[in-house]
């Protein structure tokens, strides 16, 4: 266990530098209006096709991983559970905001067309590591170990996922905000990964 304790507070650090370099709503009141201005600035002058679809879709994944979290600190049972399910909602909140903040800036819509969770494509991009809603309902209905075990397999494919499209949109993208929260997401969820690989070898 101290080596998992080891590796959360790994994953925080990197989050937390991650949200340094992205800007993700880490700044005090007073200096978020100018650090906004600028980071729109950038975003509008830069926006590409595979911009706007990280952004539709990296929204409702993250909201999803917000509900596992609010799950987790509801119904989990494992000290560690509880501390990475509020990491996760601390980290992933912000990173909402500051997406919609760009597709306000460029013009576009939020919402997208797409069935099923799993399914959403957009530009060659697709949200991958969604739960269904059999999956969620599964979840809502476990309890105790079981709730737990089974919350930390589904986020582990949930940031999967999450990682996947951060890489796609790192390759395309030349905006380095967009790059920037990127870079975030793909380091900050591969620790929390190794976390959670931990807490389920043990």
């Amino acid at each position: 266990m101290n080596r998992t304790t080891r590796i959360l507070a790994m994953a925080s650090a990197a989050l937390l530098g991650g949200a340094v370099l992205a800007g993700c709503g880490s700044s005090t009141p007073d200096t978020q209006p100018a650090q906004s201005a600028a980071a729109t600035q950038v975003a509008v002058a830069d926006a590409s096709e595979a911009d706007v679809a990280f952004a539709q879709l990296m929204i409702p994944h993250h909201a999803q991983a917000v509900e596992m979290a609010d799950l987790a600190l509801q119904q989990g049972t494992s000290p560690d559970v509880l501390s990475l399910a509020g990491q996760i909602k601390a980290a992933q909140d912000p990173e909402i905001q500051q997406m919609r903040g760009w597709l306000a800036a460029w013009g576009a819509p939020e919402q997208m067309d797409g069935g099923d969770h799993g399914d959403m494509d957009m530009g060659g991009m697709s949200a991958s590591g969604m739960m269904t809603d059999e999956d969620m309902n599964s979840l809502m209905n476990a309890s105790g170990e079981e709730f737990d075990r089974m919350w930390l397999q589904m986020m582990i494919t949930h940031h999967q996922g999450a990682i996947q499209m951060a890489e796609q949109v790192i390759a395309d993208s030349t905006n380095t905000d967009v790059t920037a929260l990127a870079n975030a997401v793909v380091a900050g969820q591969t620790a929390e990964i190794d976390a959670m690989q931990q807490l389920l070898a043990n």
